[in-house]
């Protein structure tokens, strides 16, 4: 699982020229990608790891606060796109990404897990081509990969 955070000032996703989803305040824009060993576990870990992010400014200017700290806002984007291989030739391959079913389903459990967090939780829509708009404040943007956030260490 690949979960890209944007912090944003703002953001909003549209849909055939339609807001489904916006963020009026400070928060995180996350682009979410599924693969096919994905669990509602490894899903968990990941909610845990980026809603805890202390990311936004303190009174001294110092990365100290979290999302719940500032509260902060959620625009959750699914983004299949996160599993492109690019190794061979120009055309992406998405082998890697999961199957629709399950990356659905794993995404509507991350939705309903963060609302269960964050007041204000906003969505795109699955499987759709979408608009997205956003102030990265910062730029700050995090890389979360489950591969890396629960693998063994070796040292």
């Amino acid at each position: 699982m690949k979960f890209i955070i944007q912090r944003v000032l703002d953001a909003s996703c549209k849909v055939n020229g339609e807001i489904v989803g916006e963020i009026k305040n400070n928060g995180f824009c996350v682009f979410i990608g599924v693969t096919d060993t994905d669990t509602k576990e490894i899903a968990d870990k990941m909610i845990r790891k980026m809603i805890g992010l202390r990311i936004f400014a303190d009174e001294n200017d110092k990365t100290n606060l979290s999302l719940n700290d500032v509260n902060g806002e959620l625009l959750l984007i699914s983004q299949f796109t996160l599993y492109a291989n690019c190794k061979k030739g120009f055309r992406p391959s998405f082998d890697q990404a999961g199957n629709p079913k399950l990356a659905n389903e794993l995404y509507e459990y991350i939705i309903d897990k963060c609302r269960k967090e964050i007041p204000v939780v906003q969505t795109g829509r699955f499987g759709e081509h979408m608009e997205i708009a956003m102030r990265n404040n910062g730029p700050f943007t995090i890389i979360l990969d489950s591969d890396q956030l629960i693998a063994p260490k070796n040292n």
